[in-house]
């Protein structure tokens, strides 16, 4: 039998079954996968070949034969538009089985795991207004406006807003009107291709349990004519504004942040409260952007491990303490491992603050700082960046060979990488795998997944047991 030809440009008649890991609907035709953006599980729609392989081919949809019974009008009115969600044009509860879906993907075709003992994913409290941080690009339109939004998918075109349906809506008059202030002020927005002008990114951050809220604006350099007064302004036209910052960006880059953040007025930080403890987090510190999702991961986590009291834990990638702190509360000695130093002063601030004297913290790249230890913790978190741990760490980890480990993911590719090398010839098992919905409308979706050492395993190994 010939196989059919297909040809850029040309209209296929397609139905989605499943979503991928990109937010992209995917179906089938002639025995070949189509990715299609903007299609949900159950369409039945003509699509534009836009992108032609052997195996596969991306789509443009183009027009909608029959709608899928998951397809629902979006929040946002530029949702088509705008790339900063890709599915709110999908119902909840199919959103989050595609999520399972993936993570159960990712663990069998990456980790080689058979049937693993995924949970369905943790439901968010709520879909929408939900996100505690919000960092924005800002651009000018044609006419001279300055704008602040996402960018258009698929494109480096802004799309403007005044509000956004998935940041916490106390943050959408700031969104709005410190717009009108940078225009009334005259300060230059950045204009990447000529790496001219003053204002790069407006960021604003909630404690969703507080409500305190900062106001930062990334800039090229120090010299804004006008923002002391500003900045006043500001606290006083919005009770809840705690702190006006600037950071510095002077790179040619497509980071948001540079090193370097000064307070202008009010304080550096807000407070937020996160599992009973008091937290400062300051703009440029990372903090879970569903504060409600993350206490929730945490109790799963802290049921799971059982923790007695006598145990020794380290956490790993530990950042300013989330996860370190409400756990010290439950064990013996808790370590903390972290390769910026200003996340490492903040956890030693909050650890103060709530009293924890059960807990150190240590500067430096754990690949570097986990062999050092001299010791074997009974439970090791692991919570890496996206790349997932280097596999220095993977190495330490089946040497130390820790009874229990718990891997929090925020890649599930990168989780199911690391877990096959952890999990080699059997060396430890994954009891549990526990998704959870931290990013609603989008595909993004973080997992922990809980890991026990294997009995013919235990009791041999190079390290002494001794006092963290």
């Amino acid at each position: 039998m010939t196989k059919i030809i297909w040809q850029q440009g040309e209209l296929i008649e397609v139905t989605i079954a499943n979503l991928s890991d990109t937010g992209d609907g995917v179906g089938r035709a002639d025995d070949r996968v189509v990715f299609v953006p903007d299609a949900v599980p159950g369409d039945r729609a003509i699509v534009r070949l836009v992108h032609v392989k052997p195996k596969y081919a991306h789509g443009k949809l183009q027009e909608i034969l029959s709608r899928s019974p998951h397809r629902i009008r979006p929040s946002c009115i530029v949702a088509d538009k705008c790339g900063g969600c890709q599915w709110q044009h999908i119902d909840y509860n199919n959103q989050l089985a595609a999520k399972q879906n993936q993570v159960i993907q990712a663990l069998e075709r990456i980790g080689g795991f058979l049937q693993p003992p995924v949970d369905p994913v943790l439901v968010a409290p709520f879909a929408l207004n939900y996100r505690n941080k919000s960092t924005y690009p800002l651009g000018t339109s044609a006419t001279g406006q300055v704008q602040a939004g996402y960018y258009q998918k698929g494109s480096h075109q802004l799309i403007n807003l005044n509000q956004c349906p998935v940041q916490d809506s106390r943050l959408n008059p700031l969104l709005a009107e410190v717009k009108q202030d940078i225009q009334q002020r005259g300060w230059q927005i950045y204009d990447e291709q000529r790496h001219q002008g003053k204002i790069r990114h407006l960021g604003l951050r909630i404690g969703r349990h507080t409500g305190e809220i900062l106001l930062t604006l990334v800039v090229k350099d120090w010299n804004l004519s006008g923002i002391e007064t500003q900045a006043q302004e500001w606290l006083k036209r919005y009770p809840q504004l705690v702190g006006v910052s600037l950071n510095r960006n002077s790179d040619r880059t497509n980071a948001i942040f540079g090193s370097e953040t000064r307070c202008i007025a009010g304080v550096p930080y807000l407070r937020e409260n996160f599992a009973g403890l008091e937290f400062q987090v300051r703009p440029d510190t990372f903090f879970q952007v569903y504060t409600e999702t993350a206490e929730a991961l945490l109790q799963v986590i802290q049921s799971e491990l059982n923790l007695q009291g006598h145990e020794l834990l380290v956490d790993a990638y530990c950042g300013i303490g989330t996860l370190t702190l409400p756990l010290a509360k439950k064990v013996r000695i808790a370590t903390g491992l972290e390769v910026q130093p200003a996340a490492v002063d903040q956890a030693i601030l909050n650890a103060h603050r709530n009293g924890i004297d059960n807990v150190t913290f240590q500067v430096g790249a754990v690949e570097k700082l986990l062999p050092k230890m001299g010791t074997v913790p009974d439970v090791v978190i692991l919570d890496p960046p996206r790349k997932g741990c280097d596999r220095a760490v993977i190495d330490t980890l089946r040497q130390l060979k820790p009874y229990r480990i718990v891997y929090v993911s925020c890649k599930v590719a990168t989780l199911a990488r690391d877990l096959k090398l952890l999990c080699q010839d059997e060396q430890y098992t994954i009891t549990r795998v526990q998704p959870a919905d931290f990013f609603p409308q989008t595909a993004h979706v973080e997992a922990a997944a809980f890991l026990v050492l294997s009995d013919l395993n235990k009791g041999s190994n190079s390290f002494n047991k001794t006092e963290i």
